[in-house]
């Protein structure tokens, strides 16, 4: 299965300027519904109180502190899922990522919660696309492979 996450961020990586935070500078709506329409969402409970929109043609699974993320993986029958923020959930499934979808916005974000808030691991990333968001704002979207060393197990 493809684990994708997928965020907006700040020129400097930043995601929010607070957990509460609804988000109104990101300009990738449209291909973000586009890309996730017919797949689970993964988000974090914060993330949910956030949205303004129902991620309507979409399974959402609002995860919290203590659950794991591989048993949370292994309920899910789809042959992909977007991991949708916020910065402790993404930390959270860092592991299990097969792919990151990122769309870097001209804004920076002094204080505010950046894309890891706990990475333990560095992920190495293998380039293989680019979107064009708004090529007049100098916005697209990066899509990256999560290269992973054959040995290493999850």
């Amino acid at each position: 299965m493809d684990i994708i996450l997928i965020a907006a961020v700040s020129a400097n990586g930043m995601i929010a300027k607070s957990h509460d935070e609804v988000i109104s500078w990101s300009k990738d709506l449209h291909i973000f519904r586009r890309q996730t329409m017919g797949y689970p969402v993964i988000m974090g409970s914060n993330t949910k109180n956030t949205l303004t929109a129902d991620l309507d043609g979409r399974t959402p699974i609002v995860v919290h502190r203590g659950d794991e993320p591989d048993e949370i993986l292994s309920k899910i029958k789809s042959d992909k899922c977007f991991i949708i923020g916020g910065g402790k959930t993404y930390s959270k499934f860092a592991q299990f990522l097969t792919h990151i979808f990122l769309t870097p916005h001209p804004l920076i974000i002094g204080k505010g919660i950046s894309l890891f808030s706990d990475l333990l691991e560095n992920l190495d990333l293998e380039f293989l696309n680019m979107l064009d968001i708004d090529s007049e704002q100098g916005i697209y979207q990066y899509q990256y492979k999560v290269k992973r060393d054959i040995h290493h197990t999850h």
